[in-house]
């Protein structure tokens, strides 16, 4: 069979259109087969919240995930789902997002009567780190974060700014301040307090009220900037229930949520084990 150039390039847009799409389906497949081994072996209903898409860009125009609405609705009815009895694990690779969705998740994993517990591989920052204090036990890598959970303001102006350096700024002296920073200034102070009593609602029954107050406020306050990395040992220092012995499997897990291939990595390696060579022996002995 004769085939002209014309056809011959019809077949070659048709593999290159499939391939991809069949290589999904596969990662998928894969994703699905680790999860159902990891819920077999730890008897739990296992739930991802992983926004891997942070140097994702659209017509040249760079975007990110975040935690929104869609993910609380579907992580809640995920756990409504699950029977009362059945312990939740979820694992989290998230830069955080709204307030809102976060706190709706970290409320719907703290209201489940069996164990939930949270698994950080890489950071789980800002809304991520609400969502871990919901959990009965957060286990991470050892080189794993957490994050601060200050507010963030979005301004018509332009830009976020930390609510805590609005309310610094409003305590420097300016007789030509205007009503729309007063009034910023007004939200900021509103948005950490709300932070810190959810904060301090949430983890209330878990610890004695000064500990619980002093951490909502250590976390809420704005102390550090907002990507300040909280460390394993640091997260232990202030009462967070942690552990540093992540389970591999997540870790696999991980590797079947790929970054989008759409520039050139910018990490690169021999993706197999590498042992300890063994030491030669003196020939002449």
């Amino acid at each position: 069979m004769n085939f002209g150039i014309s056809e011959l390039f019809f077949i070659l847009f048709l593999i290159s259109f499939m391939v991809p799409m069949v290589q999904k389906r596969l990662l998928e497949a894969r994703r699905l087969q680790l999860i159902h081994s990891i819920e077999g072996s730890r008897k739990s209903r296992l739930i991802t919240l992983i926004h891997r898409q942070e140097a994702l860009s659209f017509l040249g125009i760079a975007f990110a995930r975040f935690i929104d609405i869609e993910d609380s609705e579907q992580i809640m009815r995920a756990i409504r789902l699950t029977d009362p009895n059945v312990p939740i694990d979820i694992v989290l690779h998230t830069p955080g997002g709204l307030v809102l969705a976060s706190e709706q998740i970290s409320w719907a994993i703290k209201r489940h009567p069996a164990k939930v517990t949270v698994f950080v591989p890489h950071y789980a920052m800002s809304g991520g780190t609400l969502i871990a204090l919901g959990a009965d036990e957060i286990i991470m890598d050892e080189n794993a974060v957490l994050g601060p959970v200050d507010p963030q303001l979005g301004d018509t102006r332009g830009g976020s700014y930390p609510a805590a350096s609005i309310l610094a700024a409003m305590a420097v002296d300016n007789p030509n301040r205007d009503d729309h920073t007063i009034i910023l200034a007004d939200i900021a102070k509103k948005a950490i307090n709300q932070v810190r009593d959810f904060i301090y609602a949430l983890i209330k029954d878990t610890m004695d009220d000064e500990k619980a107050m002093r951490l909502a406020t250590t976390m809420s306050e704005g102390r550090w900037t907002h990507d300040y990395p909280i460390t394993v040992a640091e997260a232990k220092e202030l009462g967070l229930p942690v552990r540093a012995d992540l389970p591999k499997e997540f870790h696999q897990l991980m590797q079947l949520y790929p970054q989008t291939q759409q520039r050139r990595p910018s990490v690169e390696y021999v993706p197999v084990p590498y042992r300890t060579p063994p030491v030669p022996r003196d020939k002449g002995r």
